[in-house]
């Protein structure tokens, strides 16, 4: 990771480590580097989080002072850019979000030509001309100075690409849907409705301070609720760029990207689609995918966590699905990043075709009991290279055998250090997480 770019973009808290001078530079260079030999071309995408707009037009500013012409296609999930970069022959695209972030968070994700991640030396490139150690790049003039171009066609053609990659009908399915007050509200309802589904939303009503607040991805209970009070067929929840997906079974238990990756991989070795045999996860996916995954005959790959390292392994190893508990799933058939509606159609599509609950798909995993502490800290990397501490996830590990395992990492895009334990009993995943806590308390490294 760099300075400014971590796993998921240039991301901080808008105002403070984040700045309108950060986006207008981010700009000026981007439309520098891709216009140095023909006039860039660069859409721009966003969520709904107050300072969204404000970053926008410095993004702008920047990109067409240094010649490029830019495309907006205003509130839209990330998975959309992605694919109108790589179907309409855009230079890149940028996404301006803070995903599952609360409002006063934002980012600016970089995606190139082809619709992946930015490579790591452009984005050096990029945060050394922020900090003023590259030339200064040179401003475009008179007939060479860039336009901006309403671009809503985009996000129209998306919707129409989701609905004609599913070949089952939803009619005659109740779906509950929460859209996080994000990006998600400008798609998910029309491509459901366009399917047939008979579709209850919630969380659509987006006013720059209520992403994720309390809703989407991140806090599952009012879809929950409203599947169980409505007794819907199934439920969907969503992140603020719609680039995670969570679902909720007619019973209004929850069903996490493990369980998704597990019915899809399933089925699609079922119908001879599953390349290599092989699900990619991240080292944060549950014992219990893999146990499931094994009786199978799946193959399973991990990664270091975040679906940047994900769609590396698929891209140079030729496999189809990966993803992560979270919710990130991606399907490298039809995208190149994860996609939350997306993932709803496949679950759907899984649903209709073997005539199934999700209850019932998702029954041949069991889940291990798990704990999570995040634990905000002075230096997380510091706090995990400190020999007392890897001594006690050491002893950890040791304890837990074969029955367990304890994984302590550091935040890509905060200052946390993340305790996670699976054992047989929550007791014990209580317990070991509470003795790598204490001891993280105990050298000082808590704040």
């Amino acid at each position: 990771m760099g300075k400014y770019f971590g796993t998921d973009g240039f991301r901080g808290e808008a105002g403070v480590n984040l700045t309108v001078e950060h986006a207008f530079r981010v700009g000026r260079y981007v439309g520098y580097h891709y216009g140095k030999d023909h006039k860039a071309k660069v859409v721009i995408g966003k969520d709904t989080r107050r300072s969204g707009d404000m970053f926008e037009y410095a993004l702008v500013a920047g990109l067409t002072a240094s010649g490029a012409d830019v495309y907006l296609l205003h509130v839209t999930p990330t998975p959309s850019v992605a694919y109108v970069v790589r179907q309409d022959g855009f230079d890149c695209g940028i996404m301006i979000t803070a995903s599952h972030n609360p409002f006063y968070d934002n980012g600016i994700k970089i995606i190139n030509g082809q619709g992946y991640k930015l490579e790591a030396d452009v984005e050096l490139l990029i945060e050394d001309y922020i900090d003023g150690n590259i030339d200064e790049v040179p401003y475009a003039r008179r007939e060479n100075i860039g336009k901006t171009v309403d671009y809503s066609e985009g996000r129209k053609r998306y919707i129409d690409y989701l609905t004609g990659l599913t070949t089952c009908s939803c009619k005659g399915m109740k779906v509950g849907l929460d859209l996080a007050n994000g990006s998600a509200t400008t798609i998910a309802k029309e491509v459901f409705d366009a399917l047939g589904a008979e579709t209850y939303v919630i969380s659509n009503e987006p006013d720059g301070l209520n992403i994720n607040t309390d809703c989407g991805s991140t806090h599952m209970e009012r879809l929950q609720k409203l599947v169980v009070d409505e007794k819907l067929d199934v439920g969907f929840a969503y992140d603020g760029d719609a680039d995670r997906c969570l679902a909720v079974d007619h019973e209004g238990k929850l069903v996490e990207g493990d369980h998704i990756m597990y019915l899809c991989g399933k089925y699609m070795k079922e119908h001879g689609e599953l390349a290599n045999d092989t699900v990619v996860t991240t080292v944060m996916s549950n014992l219990g995918l893999y146990k499931a995954l094994d009786e199978l005959n799946i193959r399973y790959e991990k990664t270091a966590v975040g679906d940047k390292y994900v769609h590396e392994n698929m891209m140079a190893n030729g496999h189809v699905i990966g993803g992560e508990n979270s919710g990130h799933v991606i399907f490298m058939k039809h995208a190149t990043t994860g996609d939350g509606v997306l993932t709803s159609l496949k679950v759907m599509e899984v649903m209709i075709d073997s005539k199934k609950s999700l209850s019932e798909l998702a029954s041949g995993m069991k889940v291990y009991p798990q704990r999570l502490v995040n634990v905000r800290v002075t230096d997380k990397k510091d706090a995990q290279a400190d020999p007392e501490v890897q001594a006690k996830v050491a002893e950890v590990a040791k304890l837990l055998g074969e029955e367990g395992r304890i994984l302590v990492r550091e935040s890509g895009t905060e200052p946390l250090v993340r305790v996670m334990v699976e054992a047989k009993t929550d007791e014990l995943c209580i317990e070991y997480t509470d003795a790598v806590v204490e001891t993280l308390q105990n050298r000082g490294y808590v704040l």
